[in-house]
């Protein structure tokens, strides 16, 4: 199976980095005994970016590889196509 690298690729690449490096000074903190608040929310920060980088790469591959894979088609051959894209939004 063949698989292609999006624009959207890099952008995710640096989301997902960034929250690796946060990731790792949270373990610090967890380390350093900082409190269960500052920890909660910057893990929440991470939960954050993965959930944004995740659906920036379901909506990408919706708009790239299903669109190719289904071709331009009739109208009522796209609808479902184009609700399912529709309702990803709500991911």
């Amino acid at each position: 199976m063949h698989h292609d690298v999006h624009a959207s690729h890099p952008a995710i690449i640096k989301r997902l980095k960034n929250a690796e490096g946060h990731l790792r000074s949270i373990v610090t903190m967890l380390a350093d005994g900082r409190s269960c608040l500052e920890i909660a929310q910057q893990l929440q920060a991470v939960e954050k970016a993965v959930e944004s980088a995740k659906k920036t790469l379901i909506h990408d591959h919706l708009d790239n590889c299903l669109e190719r894979a289904v071709g331009t088609g009739t109208r009522a051959a796209r609808g479902p196509i184009e609700e399912f894209k529709a309702i990803t939004k709500y991911l």
